[in-house]
């Protein structure tokens, strides 16, 4: 099993040490999908999968969820995020074990979330429905210095509630002088780049395990994909995710590093638990 950079008490020593260091952007992988950003002592976690919810589900069944990597911190010893994000409703961006003793770690964290799924999250998580802050595709809501805005996501496709909202979103976050933006689980789709370019994100958080009808879950980017996605939007730098979490739903990041060196796009391939710093 691989294990991570900085775990547990490690990787919450490195978060602290972080904060000393103003007018940087500190971002940390935390496994999939999820990724802790820190700037200026504020802290927003996106999608967390810190449990092994889904391997204790799936055990004995024919699509065992087993895990690649150790899990990087427990989700009740963050007990400093001002924000946290769930892309989609898919357990692995929306864990009620890891989002749970979170909330409770944090009792004024503010749930972002797209608007379309405010009541199943209310009821995976047992938060009163009024809680998270909903937006849709094109919308904005801030919480806490972040300002974070809705695209469309579409895994494998646009879906929307019978209100026309988007049921997969993902962020553009703006904090300080940076954008982030984090897809969510996506495929590409026409349009998709368009409404991205005008960003121009610093960094763009992008999956890459691809898709393929025998795993029986909807797909995602693949390598390439995703390297040609972020020189499409011209993100300054793009990292790659949603991989080495289970071994039935994995990829190697070495087509996504071939094709952002071919194209020109710069990259960085984090290790689970590791920090990127980006200065300006």
């Amino acid at each position: 099993m691989i294990r991570p950079v900085l775990r547990d008490e490690a990787i919450l020593a490195d978060i602290a040490d972080a904060a000393r260091a103003t007018e940087a952007l500190h971002l940390w992988w935390l496994g999939q999908s999820g990724f802790l950003l820190q700037w200026e002592g504020r802290h927003l976690l996106t999608d967390p999968y810190l449990s092994d919810s889904l391997t204790k589900k799936y055990a004995g069944t024919d699509k065992p969820h087993v895990r690649m990597t150790e899990r990087v911190v427990a989700p009740e010893k963050l007990a400093f995020i001002d924000v946290v994000t769930s892309s989609h409703n898919h357990t692995d961006h929306l864990d009620g074990e890891t989002l749970r003793p979170l909330i409770h770690a944090n009792p004024d964290i503010r749930l972002m979330i797209p608007e379309a799924n405010r009541e199943f999250v209310a009821q995976r998580l047992q938060v009163n429905p009024r809680m998270p802050l909903g937006i849709d595709d094109g919308t904005s809501a801030s919480a806490a210095g972040f300002r974070l805005t809705g695209v469309a996501s579409a895994h494998e496709e646009l879906e929307r509630d019978p209100q026309g909202r988007c049921k997969f979103l993902g962020y553009i976050v703006e904090l300080g002088p940076w954008k982030i933006y984090h897809s969510g689980d996506t495929v590409w789709y026409e349009g998709m780049t368009g409404r991205l370019q005008p960003w121009a994100p610093d960094v763009a958080l992008l999956p890459i395990n691809g898709r393929s009808p025998e795993r029986r879950v909807p797909g995602n980017l693949n390598g390439r994909e995703a390297a040609k996605l972020a020189k499409d939007i011209r993100a300054r730098l793009v990292i790659p995710c949603h991989y080495e979490m289970f071994e039935f739903n994995t990829a190697s990041p070495d087509e996504f590093v071939a094709e952002a060196q071919r194209l020109g796009q710069p990259c960085r391939v984090l290790k689970c638990g590791e920090r990127f710093t980006l200065r300006k």
